[in-house]
């Protein structure tokens, strides 16, 4: 069918307006300041806007929340009108959200309360909690426009089909049973294939920390909300950094679990069928508990038993403990990959860890491993299997533009799609370089002193902090972890100093492209950006990466504390 390509202007502009008007004239910024006027829109900032109970309910980790949702200490009600005004303000701060449903919302908190004042117990292990999705999640009652215009008023581009704002994906019925609150879906870049998200709707979504840069992507509207704690945890994506590029940027611990262990059937995509490079859900949050906890009560519902590509691996309980003296941990630390080198703040990020680790006895090997630029080829050879004629047509609906961020797939105009033949051999190269990985990885048991390979390895999530606009180059660093489908979690670490991350006089680039990413570095435009790292665990290994994490955190909380 051909698409009217006169008016996408403006459905644009109605659905942008929607947002607003969805947010109660007592909730809205009287007068929203430029960058210049307010860099950082984060804490003291926002919190001008709330109550002292909102402020205190809305800095709650999920943990907190849920103990005292659980015995009627606060009732859901009153969190999740809480987290609907804060998700409000951020959204007015930094555009990070698509879609609203405050009203619904709070109609289902009042039935978890009477639920609970009528039984004396929560409805399951997730009562009470506000939970954010990414715009990928269909829900009743809602749109997914997955940032395409084309999309407005359609189930996935398709008019007709009889699941417009009635059909719900798998992970959104599981966290209903569980008492979780949905409230709000965040915004994406259209196509979802880049570290920056911007669309034709809602415009570009700003980095709250400091909005001279990115929030990330594509994952990033739920970066940008719970980082202003207008959500206690969300739900995003990831196929090549998408959950792990907005945590880190965001100041927050974001999981990459490897495919398989937790569900996605029924979610909105790009490039369906795709299977090289499976895209994965994960989760987004201020602590490792409450990732924890999110996991824990998803695979408790046996997920398994509703989407076919699920394991049946329920948690494992025994390898969530913080190892023991008499099992030490090893450690590896990636500093460069050999294409791009990492930016000051990045570089300080990690060898703080490392000092950190050291200091408290865990041995740190440097990683050497098989050449990540053959694995990031397959990796692009994976995502543009069909040439971008998925991202053309969902753009073609509307006629709408597409967006800078992703000239690089319209570089060359429309091509012929890959053929079988083409697709198999990547799938082979694939498969050998995760065998030759993967006995690289066995190798450092000679190295790391416990007789056992290295359990986790330090790693950048990008070489930068968080991208100026526009200026995401590069996705090596997390997107080797998607070919390798190995499980990570990034760790937030410190904050880009100006007086500390000064650009080296005598860097010498590696490539041009190393030269293009080391220029757009700026210690003033950058200065106050979160900075945080990613910890690589071997595939299927949510539990043990998780519990590393915390206590990575707990040796660097130790260390600041001394200080």
């Amino acid at each position: 069918m051909a698409a009217d390509v006169t008016g996408w202007q403006e459905l644009a502009r109605a659905k942008l307006d929607s947002i607003h008007d969805s947010i109660p004239e007592n909730w809205r910024v009287p007068s929203l300041p430029s960058c210049e006027q307010q860099r950082n829109v984060t804490g003291d900032f926002i919190r001008q806007y709330l109550t002292t109970e909102e402020a205190e309910i809305t800095e709650s980790t999920a943990t907190t929340i849920v103990k005292k949702t659980s015995v009627g200490q606060w009732t859901a009600e009153t969190v999740a009108r809480a987290f609907c005004h804060r998700a409000s303000l951020a959204h007015q701060l930094t555009n990070c959200l698509h879609e609203t449903f405050f009203d619904a919302a709070i109609d289902n908190a009042k039935t978890l309360d009477e639920y609970h004042a009528a039984n004396k117990k929560p409805i399951g292990p997730l009562h009470g909690l506000p939970v954010s999705l990414k715009d990928q999640f269909h829900v009743k009652g809602v749109e997914t426009s997955m940032g395409y215009v084309g999309w407005i008023g359609t189930f996935e581009g398709k008019k007709g089909t009889g699941k417009e704002r009635v059909y719900e994906s798998e992970l959104v019925k599981e966290l209903r049973d569980m008492g979780a609150i949905l409230y709000c879906k965040t915004s994406v870049p259209h196509s979802l294939m880049s570290g920056e998200t911007a669309n034709n709707i809602i415009g570009y979504a700003f980095n709250p920390q400091n909005r001279n840069l990115s929030c990330g992507g594509s994952s990033g509207g739920e970066g940008a909300l719970i980082g202003l704690r207008g959500s206690p945890v969300g739900f995003g994506t990831d196929i090549g950094g998408s959950v792990r590029i907005p945590a880190a940027f965001n100041g927050l611990y974001g999981l990459r679990p490897s495919s398989g262990r937790l569900p996605y059937e029924g979610m909105a995509n790009s490039m369906d069928g795709q299977n090289s490079v499976l895209s994965v859900v994960g989760p987004l949050a201020d602590s490792v508990s409450t990732l924890q906890l999110v996991v824990k009560s998803i695979l408790s519902r046996e997920p398994w038993l509703h989407d076919p590509l699920v394991h049946e691996i329920p948690w494992r309980g025994d390898r969530a403990a913080i190892p023991q003296q008499d099992e030490p941990l090893s450690f590896a630390v990636l500093r460069h990959d050999g294409s791009v080198t990492p930016h000051p703040p990045v570089q300080r990020a990690i060898n703080t860890v490392v000092h950190a680790l050291e200091k408290q006895g865990p041995k740190v090997i440097e990683w050497h491993p098989p050449d990540h630029t053959r694995g990031y080829d397959m990796t692009l050879k994976a995502w543009t299997y069909d040439n971008g004629a998925d991202i053309r047509s969902a753009l073609a609906l509307s006629g709408e533009p597409m967006i800078p961020q992703l000239a690089s797939l319209n570089a060359e105009g429309p091509k012929p799609p890959e053929d079988a033949t083409h697709i198999a051999a990547n799938n082979v190269a694939k498969r050998e370089y995760q065998k030759e990985y993967m006995e690289y990885w066995n190798s450092t048991a000679e190295l790391t002193g416990t007789g056992r390979p290295v359990d986790v390895v330090i790693a950048p999530v990008a070489p930068f902090s968080a991208p100026r606009r526009e200026r995401y180059r590069y996705y090596g660093y997390t997107a080797i972890v998607n070919l390798l489908d190995y499980t990570a979690c990034t760790l937030p670490v410190t904050t880009a100093d100006k007086n500390i991350d000064v650009a080296v006089a005598s860097f010498k680039p590696v490539s041009d492209l190393d030269r293009q990413v080391a220029g757009d570095y700026d210690a003033e435009i950058y200065d106050g950006s979160h900075v945080g790292v990613q910890l690589i665990g071997r595939r299927l290994q949510e539990e043990k990466v998780l519990a590393v994490t915390e206590y990575v955190a707990g040796v660097l909380k130790e260390v600041r504390e001394r200080k």
